[in-house]
Formats: C-alpha cells, sequence, structure tokens
C-alpha cells in the first residue's frame, strides 16, 4: 500500500470556472479518465487533434496551461502525470510508479503547475524547448508531451483523497512487455531549437494533504499522451491543425484619444 495526498488546492477548484467542449477531450472508448488542456491566458480548453496514431494540441508560447482531468468512472484512480517526461509533483524522470494525483468518482481536478511543496505550486507555461523546465534540469530529451498514467483502487474501504505517492520499490515491478512505453520525442535535434516546452512559473497557492491509495496493480491500466508544440512546428510535420489560431487580444491603432501629445516618463 502506498501513501497518498489528498488534493485541497486551488487548481481543483478552478475546474467550475471552464466549459470544457467535449470534442476536446483525450480518451478512447471505454476510458476511466479525460484529459483536456487548458489556456489560462485565454480561458478556454485548447483542441485535440488526432494524427498518425497520436494526439497533438498547439501551445502558444508565454501562455500558461492546466491539465483537466475528469473521472469517467464510480471509483478512485490515481492518475501519474507527466510533463515533458518530468513527474509534476516529484520533478523526477518520470515512471509510472511515483506520485499522483487521486481523484474520487467522477471528479474533476485542474493541475496547473509543479509541486513546490504541500501548499504551493509553480505554474505550467508554453516556452522555448531551452528555457523548459526539463531542459534546465538536463532532461531535455522528452519535451513536448504530457502523459497520465491511470490505476484502479483495489477493492477495499478507504476514505477520500486525491494525490499519491510512489510505490515502495518492493511494490514496483518493471512494465510488462504489452505495457505502454514512452513514445519518442517529436522533433528531432534539428528542428528542437524550435520546439516548445513547458516552464517552471510563478508561484501560487495550491494545498495539498495526505491520504492512502493501494493500487489494483503495479502498471497503469491505461496511459494517455497528448503531444505539444507550436502551430508552425506541428503543421511541418503534417498534423492537421487547421488555419492558424487567431489572437485574443490585437493591438488598437487609437485606444485613447488625447488633444496633445504629452512628455514621456
Amino acid at each position: 500500500m502506498s501513501k497518498v495526498w489528498k488534493l485541497c488546492c486551488a487548481a481543483a477548484l478552478a475546474g467550475c470556472a471552464f466549459v470544457a467542449p467535449s470534442v476536446a477531450s483525450a480518451h478512447w472508448p471505454n476510458a476511466r479518465v479525460s484529459v483536456e488542456i487548458v489556456d489560462r491566458n485565454e480561458a478556454r480548453v485548447l483542441p485535440i487533434y488526432a494524427h498518425g496514431g497520436r494526439r497533438f494540441l498547439v501551445g502558444k508560447p508565454g501562455n500558461e496551461y492546466a491539465i483537466r482531468v475528469r473521472n469517467l468512472s464510480g471509483e478512485r484512480v490515481l492518475t501519474v502525470m507527466s510533463v515533458d517526461g518530468v513527474n509534476v509533483i516529484t520533478g523526477d524522470t518520470a515512471s509510472p510508479a511515483q506520485s499522483g494525483y487521486v481523484l474520487g468518482p467522477y471528479e474533476t481536478a485542474e493541475i496547473a503547475g509543479w509541486r513546490k511543496d504541500m501548499s504551493r505550486t509553480a505554474a505550467f507555461y508554453f516556452t522555448a524547448l531551452a528555457d523548459s523546465y526539463a531542459a534546465r534540469t538536463g532532461r531535455p530529451d522528452n519535451v513536448g508531451v504530457i502523459g497520465v498514467a491511470v490505476f484502479r483502487e483495489r477493492p477495499r474501504p478507504i476514505a477520500y483523497g486525491s494525490i499519491a505517492q510512489p510505490l515502495d520499490r518492493a511494490e514496483s515491478a518493471e512494465p510488462s512487455a504489452g505495457a505502454s512505453k514512452p513514445a519518442a520525442p517529436l522533433a528531432d535535434n534539428a528542428q528542437a531549437k524550435s520546439q516548445l516546452g513547458t516552464g517552471h512559473g510563478r508561484n501560487e497557492s495550491s494545498y495539498a494533504q495526505y491520504t492512502t491509495f493501494e493500487r489494483a496493480s503495479d502498471t497503469p491500466n491505461e496511459t494517455l499522451a497528448l503531444y505539444y508544440d507550436s502551430y508552425e512546428n506541428l503543421l511541418a510535420q503534417g498534423v492537421p491543425v487547421g488555419t492558424p489560431p487567431i489572437a485574443r487580444y490585437r493591438p488598437e491603432p487609437f485606444p485613447e484619444r488625447g488633444r496633445f501629445v504629452p512628455d514621456p516618463r
């Protein structure tokens, strides 16, 4: 049995702030969870595009985002999350056996940053590869992918909760031959200079506490992956991303009307 955390954070409460179209969800038939990426600057769910057996989304450099996860089942699930190949809670190179967020039956939560402690996170934001948290910590090889490994709970009476610590080493096991494996990065070294990654942004309040969760198996029941990059890069790779995204804010030629030109400050 592994310890888990109960999530009492602003990210979970923020799930009520946006209405998410179902077409933008990343989930498979009979999946236990759905995953959406919310652009926090523009208050919208990012569209997801299918191509070559993978799912893609367009990130806008500088914009903060959150991972919205919905539990579609009537039982608790553990969701181990990674961004750019890094666990979002511990900062370790990601493995399904590590810490994750636990969702109650039909619960929705938004994870908006790297967990710094039991009360703070550092915001996710789209940025150049070199500025990404993974690259700045010497791990650039898997930049450009968001992953969620989902575990069912072993049936037993248990209190409500929302984040999990890793399995003890004795409980961990190597993935079976049929288990999902990390996918290769989208861009090769020649493209990586302009590839998007996820930065380590501003501090925000996000409260959590420990609870308990016993996984029904050592390997995930399902693994979801979303690949992201700039519009130009995805288009160059043949991803059908459609027309360029329209900027939410545009400069105005006449924002104010004054009588004469004032002195500069």
